[in-house]
């Protein structure tokens, strides 16, 4: 019988944690981008930034998925990392929403609602119309199914007749500090474990509701449940850049601080919350079964203080985190390196790991643009060593183009395996195609540097004029790519495709103009013909350029290829 339920409380637990998950993914979905353009417009100051972390947790009931979005801002430039600290505090005090609905599950019995709402939901997810209405009821219903099913385990384990139990908790003296940092650590560590706090959580109701686990021991042990939470983000942020480990270190800070200044004051401050649902901690006939509420009451208490006294030492807590978490020894640029879906990054949701992905193929079509920028350079060069030496490092870009597209499809792979609204479906496809015409648009700067190269080690040069034009279908090509890097930053409802292809109608225009000058100045001994080749092959390349970058914008903007 002890393994059955033990198996009834692990399998509730477990159906708890994934009614949570695809509750948060399914409000994530149809919410869609309005989230991300609220925490990157929304975030003026410490107090907006405050509410708008508040608002995004609550909406999407998962701090994580605000957190990632936030330092995705912040590796963007859009949030300063004091913006982003308030977004974070924001997202604790908007995750005790959780506690509430648990809580809410455990006062009152809710295993004869959640069937008819299975069977809305079912019908909603058939709907195409309305499937994530119905994955969010699934979602609830599960919750609430599962935090019925641990109620019903707890009162079947009759805790409060069980005289071992009842010896072990009886043991700890609930008036010893010493008790309550014991529970703070076990609730740190089963936390860090567990890497779920809502599930700890529920435990802690279920001893709590069941009358064995003192109040102030089940209090202690979410204080821990608060610091676990932050090093999980820590650890997963180990591999990431260094914006994101301050935000994490940030995180962790904030929660340590109010557990350390809590502690202190911490039978003071625990009767006051216990006073708020008119509950008496010293009586011996207090009810338990609203020790549920107390723990909620507590977790909101605890955070809106905690923020109330931290959120005027922003300014501070940004200072100590830049200190603590130094910048790693700067590589050369051009190290191959993804910045945003790196080892470190959290892939929450689809939702968000897309969003992860287009900073990610932004910063490969800069990449792109410098790589083009010395191009240009390497013509203007006459000395051997530096020309080498250059050509090596295009070389050398040209590979990381390679392994930038490849690794980059293999993460929007992956992310296509889930779950995903049609919406991020066309998205990732975008963005598959803009991946391979970026590609492309490194091959034709190698292609370049290679005809180049071939024209240095050469006995002959191009004649003053040839170089002139070079120069100026070099500006009109490096036009095309600063157009096409504005277009990938920007939103698509502000953005103007016409200036690109504009640019593109000058170069081939331009193309052909030349193309028939070459011909006329190779008839009339101008330049040899084997010079004229090399310099057609330039001028065609860049042409080519300028096609691969129309493609980008076209799958940008969400338009279909053109015939080739």
């Amino acid at each position: 019988m002890s393994i059955w339920i033990f198996f009834k409380i692990i399998g509730s637990l477990s159906l708890l944690i994934y009614g949570m998950k695809v509750m948060s993914e399914a409000l994530q979905k149809m919410a869609g981008s309005q989230l991300r353009h609220i925490l990157g417009t929304m975030t003026k100051n410490r107090f907006t930034g405050l509410l708008t972390g508040m608002f995004v947790t609550a909406s999407v009931q998962s701090s994580t998925a605000t957190t990632v979005m936030t330092v995705s801002f912040v590796n963007a430039g859009l949030l300063t990392l004091a913006q982003a600290i308030s977004v974070i505090m924001g997202a604790n005090i908007g995750t005790t929403l959780t506690a509430w609905i648990m809580s809410f599950g455990f006062s009152f019995n809710m295993a004869d609602v959640v069937f008819p709402a299975f069977v809305v939901a079912i019908i909603l997810i058939y709907t195409r119309r309305h499937r994530y209405i119905g994955d969010f009821l699934f979602g609830i219903a599960f919750m609430f199914f599962a935090l019925s099913m641990l109620s019903a385990t707890g009162k079947e384990m009759d805790l409060s007749h069980n005289q071992a139990v009842l010896d072990f908790f009886s043991s700890f003296d609930t008036q010893s500090y010493f008790s309550i940092l014991i529970f703070l650590c076990i609730g740190t560590m089963l936390t860090f474990c567990m890497q779920s706090s809502a599930a700890l959580m529920a435990i802690t109701m279920v001893l709590c509701s069941s009358g064995v686990l003192p109040i102030y021991l089940g209090i202690a042990l979410v204080l821990g449940e608060n610091i676990g939470t932050t090093i999980t983000s820590n650890l997963a942020a180990l591999g990431a850049n260094v914006q994101a480990r301050r935000a994490a270190m940030a995180h962790l800070t904030f929660n340590v601080f109010g557990v350390i200044w809590v502690v202190i004051c911490f039978y003071p401050f625990v009767n006051m919350v216990c006073s708020f649902v008119g509950y008496d901690p010293m009586s011996e006939h207090a009810n338990p079964a609203i020790l549920s509420l107390v723990l909620a009451a507590f977790h909101t208490t605890f955070n809106v203080c905690n923020t109330g006294i931290l959120i005027w030492f922003i300014p501070q807590i940004e200072r100590f985190v830049s200190a603590i978490v130094k910048p790693k020894k700067a590589d050369e640029e051009e190290d191959f390196r993804l910045r945003y879906i790196g080892g470190g990054s959290i892939m929450s949701t689809p939702e968000l790991s897309v969003l992860e992905a287009q900073k990610e193929i932004q910063l490969f079509a800069e990449r792109i643009q410098r790589m083009f920028g010395f191009v240009r350079e390497l013509m203007s060069i006459k000395n051997d060593a530096d020309f080498t030496k250059l050509f090596t490092r295009i070389e050398k870009y040209e590979s990381i183009s390679d392994n930038m597209e490849i690794e980059i499809a293999k993460y929007l792979d992956s992310v296509s395996d889930a779950h995903l609204s049609d919406e991020t479906k066309a998205k990732i496809r975008a963005m598959l195609r803009e991946i391979s015409e970026i590609e492309s648009i490194g091959d034709s700067c190698y292609n370049i540097a290679r005809t180049l190269n071939r024209k240095y080690n050469g006995k002959e040069d191009f004649t003053e004029r040839q170089y002139e034009h070079l120069h100026q279908m070099f500006e009109l090509t490096d036009d095309s790519l600063t157009q096409m890097n504005v277009m990938l930053s920007g939103r698509k409802d502000r953005l103007d495709v016409n200036r690109s292809f504009n640019i593109e109608n000058e170069i081939n225009n331009y193309r052909n103009q030349l193309k028939s000058q070459n011909i006329n100045d190779v008839n009339s001994h101008e330049y040899t013909y084997a010079i004229g080749t090399m310099y057609m092959d330039i001028i065609s390349e860049c042409e080519k350029l300028g096609d691969y970058v129309i493609n980008v914008v076209e799958a940008r903007m969400g338009t279909k290829q053109r015939e080739a």
